[in-house]
């Protein structure tokens, strides 16, 4: 595919497929039209970088289709002083954006390939502003660290609120529930210590988050 070719597909997503999912906020726009999106797919799933469909990225994982990325930008409302926790770096595109739209992303991810992958095409481009890590995040993180954006790339069958705490007052969280066929896509918002607001966004589906099902570990 031609430079040509890239950019008038890279537009044809916008207008074809982000834009008309109303996503209409300019800077999460602009942001996904100036990120290129076919360095971070892999390499035979190329000619799918601009495409109305989840793509494959193993272990059962997907990168999110671009309107859904899209939805999930504008919903979080990240502001340039925001930081932003990523819950599964998959392809590293979203992590891009994120960075982009905010000061500091630190992503986790489970699988070591993904985030050597993610890390590699990052350092590429120039986005220096993201601290990737390997690890297990389906049942939570320190509870003692906040964000003010969490944004969660899988789905969790049960709102365990695992994630709830680690808001920072103001803070904005992303994520879907549920099992197929029907999961939905939340935002909730922590008002203040001891209260959160939720809100229904739409309806989607996405692959769980490795190890979401698993039990609360018993601890004496």
């Amino acid at each position: 595919m031609s430079q040509i070719d890239i950019e008038q597909a890279r537009f044809n997503m916008i207008e074809q497929q982000v834009r008309p999912w109303d996503v209409l906020d300019q800077r999460v726009l602009d942001v996904m039209s100036n990120t290129p999106r076919e360095a971070f797919v892999p390499e035979n799933y190329r000619l799918l970088a601009f495409a109305d469909t989840n793509v494959p990225l193993g272990h059962d994982q997907v990168m999110m289709a671009p309107k859904l990325e899209g939805r999930m930008l504008q919903a979080l409302g990240i502001q340039p002083g925001d930081s932003i926790l990523e819950v599964g770096t998959g392809s590293g595109y979203l992590t891009a954006c994120l960075a982009r739209l905010g000061n500091h992303v630190t992503s986790i991810e489970i699988f070591p390939e993904f985030s050597e992958t993610a890390a590699a095409v990052l350092s590429a481009h120039g986005i220096r502003n993201v601290t990737l890590q390997q690890g297990d995040a389906a049942n939570g993180i320190d509870s003692g660290t906040r964000y003010d954006v969490i944004a969660v790339t899988a789905s969790d069958p049960v709102n365990r609120e695992q994630f709830h705490a680690n808001l920072a007052i103001g803070g904005r969280l992303f994520l879907i529930l549920g099992k197929p066929p029907v999961m939905e896509a939340v935002l909730v918002t922590r008002v203040d210590e001891a209260g959160w607001t939720r809100e229904s966004l739409f309806e989607t589906a996405l692959p769980p988050l490795i190890n979401a099902d698993a039990p609360q570990r018993f601890v004496l």
